[in-house]
Parts: structure tokens; sequence; C-alpha cells
């Protein structure tokens, strides 16, 4: 059972790097640093104090910057590839007693595309809102996606199942209007 909650966690967490790349992590960082969270092998680093500073201002400085008209668009262009990458290593991060073929197959295709599907989402979203309002419903978005991740990296750490079936759902409505992005009936 412990398997499956570090994975359960890590596709939550995945999922809230989606929105924003380093709030997830500052979450993992402080449930670390409080012995809330176990650290799978070579991550422990993540929950040191430096880390922690690192990720607590990357976080802030991420946030406050989707509130910048035209810099939000650059960052979602910045942040699509990273958002993947995290997104695995975020998920590698949280499983325990796997061993590493298992682990990183997991962690690339559960994490880092969980990761991306919520990105290009999102990613999409603001495009669109940039072209119908000029950019003046940007900075709702930007707040939704800011507390969709922190929000989701907390229940993730607190209540592991219960992220994974908010990410499901976000994922089956995602599915589910993929055909109207594509401007299909």
């Amino acid at each position: 059972m412990d398997i499956a909650i570090s994975i359960f966690l890590g596709i939550g967490l995945a999922a809230a790097v989606g929105f924003r790349i380093f709030l997830p992590f500052l979450i993992i960082s402080l449930a670390a640093q409080f012995g809330g969270m176990e650290l799978s092998s070579g991550f422990e680093w993540i929950g040191t104090r430096p880390a922690l500073i690192l990720f607590g201002t990357a976080a802030l400085f991420e946030v406050l910057s989707y509130y910048i008209p035209l810099f939000d668009n650059l960052l979602d262009a910045i942040t699509a590839p990273l958002a993947v990458v995290c997104g695995s290593l975020v998920m590698a991060s949280t499983m325990i007693e796997l061993a590493p073929w298992i682990k990183w197959t997991l962690a690339i295709i559960a994490g880092g595309g969980t990761a991306g599907l919520i990105k290009g989402t999102s990613s999409t979203t603001r495009a669109v809102s940039s072209v119908t309002t000029a950019g003046l419903g940007n900075s709702l978005i930007a707040t939704i996606e800011a507390i969709g991740s922190l929000g989701l990296s907390v229940l993730s750490i607190f209540i592991p199942v219960l992220a994974v079936v908010v990410v499901v759902v976000l994922v089956l409505l995602i599915i589910r209007k993929l055909p109207q992005f594509r401007g299909s009936p």
C-alpha cells in the first residue's frame, strides 16, 4: 500500500507542477523539512534548508510573473517543456522502494505526462484569453492556476488518494474539452 500511496502522491504533485513549477517543490521541501514526507533516495536535497529558500523565492517570482501582461505568455512557452521534466522529477522524488527502472518509467509517463497535459491546457487557455480579452482575463487564470497548484500540492501531501481522484477528474475534463480547443463541435 505504501508504494501505491507514493505513486498517488507523485501523480498529484506532478499535476500541481502543470499549474506552477515551483510551488509543488516548495510544498515538498516544507513537508520534508517538518518530517511529513519521506523523499526517494537521491532526492533528499529537496528537503534541505537551502532548497527550501530557493524554492520559496522561485515560487514567489513565478507566481508574480504570471501577472505581467505578455510576459505570462512568454513564461508559458518556457515552462511548457520544463513542466514535463519537473513533473517527472517530482514524481520520482516521491516513489520509495521501487526499482529505478520502474520508478523512472512511471515518473516519465505518469508524472511528466500529467504535468505536460495540465500545462498544455493552461497555456492554451491563457493564449485564448490573451486573444479574446486582450490579456485582461489572464490575471484570473493566473490566480486560478496558483490556487490550483498550491491546493493540489497540499492535498497530495495530506490525502494522496483524493488528490489522484481530483487529477483523474481534471484529465477527463481536459479530454472532454479537447475537441473545442481544436475547433471541432
